[in-house]
């Protein structure tokens, strides 16, 4: 009672501050507010011209029919659930972008000796803002199934199948053959990674979104996190005699040591891989808390009640995976599941904010959504940026120059030495400015890849 009173509370003041009509779904500003004021009077022709349904501004019923189950004065009305065409929301493309920005940043600093503690994992237990990244990322990855899938719900996965099944597939390619470049060397490649993870989370919860109801998603979730939890806490680890929670001697380490061997997992653990066999089952359970989110963002229900229940759920969520650390401690290293509830209410938290300001009140006050510009060219070429940042350092360490003290350096490393560390008395601040430096350069390329929309997908 107590909940649904906040709730109520928080409804009617989004009420007060955001529009209450209809949204229009637009594939350039994504969830638009209309309503009879002179502003957006004045900006439908120009939503309108932006949407490739129509080819005059004012052909209002040629947009309506081809957007799906919009009546006639749907304008004043919440668009139908499941739209058949679901457009982009600004806000998720943001929050995306912002999350790969950060992500390259952290794996991208000057110098590995020197950096930020809060921009470093933490050791084991317990997590540092880096250790959010990549669960955002899936986090919001679930999250746009539901836009780029949810028109062929009623098909299942009829067509689209082996579609999802490639995609995967690739995305898990690209990782290894990250993981192979330079050497090339089949008997010590690393055989997982993160763009392998966001591969098979991708395949996992693609089909289960396709092939299963908001309830049964609901109730996989709490499966595969409970499931995981008795998997690591119960069960006996074989060679040790008994279940444990250490580096090296978990259920998990055990099992990627089993499988993978030593000879291809993450070379700095030698024995287990933070991205491993076992910890994948709790990651597909933060995609599907980014399912559950896409779902109930693209409901019929009004806006102030989605984003004050997506706020609610968020607070809940976080606070269950603040509880559950007492029991199964937050870790991303084997991706406990405290540490699923801990990074997606989080998330749900972060997108319920970006959503509000961008998608919401930022239409009508533009400068709510200004800063989020220039993460938009992040988003919508999210994985192509990440896997250039990687490769393209890694061919820069292979061209050898001479460096500022004569020895033989990386090209990267030059730059870096001869550009940047001149400008710093503090190594710590020089590493950052280097990763920060990488960040505004391929924040240019991307939003003139933007701007001509260029959009690269995998």
């Amino acid at each position: 009672m107590v909940a649904k009173l906040l709730v109520s509370c928080l409804i009617e003041w989004f009420n007060g501050i955001t529009i209450r009509e209809a949204s229009f779904v637009s594939p350039v500003f994504g969830v638009a507010k209309l309503t009879h004021n002179n502003y957006y009077a004045n900006t439908v022709p120009e939503l309108l011209s932006k949407s490739s349904c129509v080819s005059h501004p004012e052909d209002v019923h040629k947009i309506l029919s081809c957007r799906g189950n919009w009546s006639t004065n749907s304008f004043m009305q919440t668009p139908q659930p499941d739209l058949p065409v679901p457009g982009r929301l600004l806000s998720l493309d943001a929050f995306r972008g912002l999350t790969v920005a950060a992500m390259i940043m952290v794996n991208n600093p000057g110098d590995w000796n020197h950096i930020y503690a809060p921009l470093g994992h933490a050791e084991w237990h317990g997590w540092t803002p880096t250790d959010l990244i990549f669960p955002f990322f899936l986090f919001i990855m679930g999250v746009s199934i539901t836009f780029a899938l949810g028109g062929r719900r009623q098909e299942g996965t009829a067509g689209v199948g082996q579609k999802i099944v490639r995609r995967g597939l690739t995305l898990f390619a690209l990782g290894l053959f990250l993981n192979f470049f330079p050497k090339f060397d089949p008997t010590t490649v690393r055989i997982p990674g993160v763009l392998q993870r966001i591969g098979l989370v991708y395949i996992a919860c693609s089909f289960i979104f396709l092939n299963t109801t908001v309830r049964q998603q609901r109730w996989i979730v709490a499966g595969l996190l409970v499931g995981y939890w008795l998997l690591l806490t119960v069960v006996p680890v074989s060679g040790v005699g008994y279940p444990n929670l250490e580096p090296t001697t978990n259920l998990s380490a055990w099992l990627d040591n089993l499988v993978l061997t030593p000879a291809h997992v993450y070379k700095a653990t030698k024995v287990w891989d933070p991205e491993g066999i076992l910890s994948t089952i709790p990651a597909i359970g933060t995609g599907l808390l980014g399912v559950l989110t896409g779902t109930w963002l693209r409901s019929s229900r009004p806006v102030a009640e989605k984003i004050a229940w997506l706020f609610a759920a968020g607070v809940v969520v976080t606070l269950a995976g603040v509880f559950a650390d007492g029991i199964f401690p937050i870790n991303k290293k084997i991706w406990t599941s405290s540490y699923v509830l801990l990074a997606g209410g989080l998330a749900m938290l972060g997108l319920a904010t970006s959503y509000w300001f961008i998608d919401v009140v930022g239409v009508d006050k533009p400068a709510y959504r200004r800063w989020s510009l220039p993460f938009v060219g992040y988003g919508v070429n999210a994985i192509t940026v990440f896997f250039l940042s990687g490769l393209i350092p890694r061919i820069m360490a292979l061209i050898k120059v001479s460096g500022p003290d004569g020895s033989e350096m990386g090209l990267k490393d030059y730059l870096y030495q001869s550009l940047i560390v001149p400008w710093f008395t503090d190594p710590i601040n020089a590493s950052l400015a280097g990763a920060l430096t990488f960040i505004v350069i391929w924040g240019v390329i991307l939003w003139i890849m933007y701007r001509k929309n260029i959009i690269i997908k995998v």
